[in-house]
């Protein structure tokens, strides 16, 4: 049991660090955002980290096929998600600052889901590495490594809200430039 806790721990961690990174740019995009907002996003994060194994696992013991096939373009999907809203936040960030806005822009529902999908869409092999448990354990582990990320998510953004009020006006940008790297390196690596 202590060896099941721990490689779901660490594949917890391994898994959001993605997340992680996604949500110290949230952070940095949105210096004010309330608590509400804060568990919104880890929660997000999570709930895909959560859901994204017991789908592979599922596709392990169902559909195995037909996953091998879109598994090669998880990285393109990766890379086009996080691109898009990377570039979206430094687009913004260049204008609000030529503008005289205040940085920052508040990230929409379907921009979170989009990093949803796009920081938890490897977890999906993570299926194939607990096949070998049962329903329930594939479960528990899965829930493991939602809490996990949950717990790293929050970290991360609360780190961005406070790099974001020293960096200020390059909030915005830097986490944009962030979204687009993390997707670069999903694709690359």
């Amino acid at each position: 049991m202590f060896m099941f806790i721990l490689n779901s721990v660490l594949l917890g961690v391994g898994l959001a660090m993605d997340a992680f990174s996604v949500s110290l740019a949230n952070g940095l995009n949105d210096i004010r955002m309330n608590r509400k907002k804060m568990n919104q996003i880890a929660g997000t994060f999570a709930a895909f980290q959560f859901l994204m194994p017991m789908i592979g696992w599922l596709c392990v013991h169902t559909i195995v096929t037909i996953f091998q096939r879109f598994e090669t373009y998880i990285p393109w999907i990766a890379l086009l998600l996080l691109a898009y809203i990377g570039g979206k936040m430094v687009w913004e960030g260049i204008h609000s600052k030529e503008e005289g806005k205040a940085s920052g822009t508040v990230l929409t529902n379907q921009e979170l889901l989009l990093q949803g999908i796009a920081t938890s869409i490897d977890a999906l092999s993570v299926g194939f590495t607990i096949s070998d448990y049962s329903v329930s354990g594939a479960f528990l582990s899965s829930l493991i490594i939602a809490a996990v990320t949950y717990v790293i998510c929050v970290a991360g953004v609360r780190i961005g809200k406070k790099a974001g009020t020293k960096l200020s006006g390059k909030a915005s940008i830097l986490g944009g430039i962030i979204l687009i790297i993390i997707g670069i390196e999903i694709f690359i690596g």
